[in-house]
């Protein structure tokens, strides 16, 4: 099937008019061959023509914009994918910028000769820019769920974008409003338990991507008195919750997470703990993934608990590291993690042995090495170390490498502890061979850290630190 998005370039309102009765014409003229996706075709691009033209003309008063928003979002619902994709790339090219207004304005700043003109131009560049693409997406915040069906869209752009680069400009416009919308200020924090509707606990079961919730009774455990679980809600979506925060009441830093998971662990009186940990966050919108909700999100969270237990001393995660795995794997490979010749003698096949075959990459091949005491401790050293400079050092366009540490990082927090084999499930060896990071969270050094981070300073501990030595 032809491609909308790379065959529609209309850049003039004239251009624009002569496209659509082009288009018209197809969807009433019989042509030789046409099938009946092509019929379907052209049947859509004829209904949102007119819709599109209806807004256009800003015809009538708010309840006919918001019948028009209504059949527009009701169109693309209907829509199967291959159609989604031309709407999108439809909504993208009708509703650009004028060509000519942008060539004007950038003309002007290039020929700009002191301040004032400058200023105007800027002006005027401003102006041009105000694609009316971000103005007929706003329309659809006239229906009450409105948001949600944006949302809805983006989670399609996303999985369009490495077919249809083309829709990359309504991708930023999108984000740019998701990003105003959701800003952590409109949020509002609600603390989840056994006794919250039924709805939200099954969207807590459905979305929770971090450690799989199995059934009913681990849910209730997760939600038992010496746990506590929020989450974050949109005015405008009050029954979609937005984000999940599950978090442990302990005496002390866990070594990992089986006791955390253990549904026969014994229940800890909430009085007498001293450490929340941070043990999962799930983004329960997948249409939003990449928009940021802001810094020191969870700084609400720990407040509220810090309100409410007083007595705790200590905050932090217990966090996977999702990239790991794949990073040592391409740094072993390329032989920038070896081991010394003492770490390859202790695991060579039998003593005395050639050790020039014994790597990282080869010891970590062999499925019982995390299983093997002897194996387990001479791998200890020199992958905590890979994982501080993984974490330390390792960076993408500015910002750490890790999602999970960018995120906490971002939120004010500091890199605290790596824990050894935390994790030996099979996703947690997957993901990062069973290592596992702790981000602590000290309310007196939240803003400081988030300002060390906007600096390019990762705060961690003396313990992590002395890992890079």
């Amino acid at each position: 099937m032809e491609n909308a998005a790379d065959t529609i370039h209309p850049l003039t309102a004239l251009d624009r008019i002569g496209y659509w009765w082009r288009r018209l014409a197809a969807s009433v003229l019989p042509r030789l061959g046409e099938t009946a996706a092509d019929r379907a075709r052209a049947r859509l691009v004829a209904q949102l023509h007119e819709l599109f033209e209806d807004y256009r003309a800003h015809r009538k008063g708010e309840a006919s914009a918001r019948l028009r928003a209504e059949k527009i979002a009701a169109v693309y619902r209907a829509a199967d994918p291959a159609q989604r994709a031309i709407i999108l790339g439809l909504i993208t090219h009708e509703f650009a910028p004028d060509r000519n207004a942008l060539d004007d304005a950038l003309g002007a700043m290039q020929s700009a000769a002191n301040d004032a003109e400058l200023g105007r131009a800027e002006a005027q560049l401003r102006i041009a820019l105000d694609a009316p693409r971000a103005r007929f997406l706003t329309q659809f915040n006239l229906l009450p769920d409105g948001v949600k069906f944006l949302i809805e869209l983006r989670n399609d752009l996303l999985g369009m974008l490495p077919r249809e680069p083309s829709l990359e400009v309504l991708e930023v416009e999108l984000d740019g409003l998701l990003s105003s919308w959701f800003d952590p200020g409109f949020l509002e924090l609600e603390r989840i338990t056994w006794q919250s509707p039924a709805f939200v606990l099954e969207k807590l079961m459905a979305y929770e991507a971090v450690h799989p919730i199995e059934s009913w009774n681990d849910m209730r455990n997760r939600l038992d008195t010496d746990r506590r679980c929020y989450a974050f809600f949109h005015p405008r979506m009050p029954d979609e919750p937005l984000i999940f925060v599950e978090i442990a009441l302990l005496k002390g830093m866990p070594s990992g997470m089986q006791l955390l998971l253990d549904q026969s662990a014994p229940v800890l009186d909430p009085q007498t703990a001293d450490t929340a940990i941070f043990y999962s966050i799930s983004n329960a919108q997948r249409g939003l993934r990449g928009i940021s909700f802001g810094n020191l999100l969870l700084n609400r969270v720990i407040k509220d608990l810090h309100r409410d237990l007083p007595h705790l001393k200590l905050f932090a995660t217990l966090s996977p590291l999702p990239g790991f795995r794949l990073w040592l794997d391409q740094t072993a490979a390329r032989g920038a993690a070896p081991l010394s010749a003492s770490e390859a003698a202790k695991l060579a096949p039998a003593p005395g042995a050639d050790v020039q075959g014994v790597t990282l990459a080869t010891v970590l091949a062999r499925p019982e090495w995390a299983s093997d005491p002897k194996s387990a401790a001479v791998l200890r050293a020199p992958m905590e170390k890979l994982c501080a400079r993984y974490l330390l050092t390792e960076k993408s366009g500015g910002h750490p490498l890790d999602p999970v540490a960018n995120f906490h990082l971002n939120n004010g927090a500091r890199v605290n502890r790596i824990l050894w084999l935390a994790d030996t499930s099979e996703r947690g060896m997957r993901q990062s061979y069973g290592l596992m990071a702790s981000y602590r969270y000290d309310l007196d050094e939240i803003d400081k850290n988030f300002e060390r981070l906007m600096h390019g300073q990762i705060t961690a501990s003396n313990r992590v630190q002395r890992l890079l030595g």
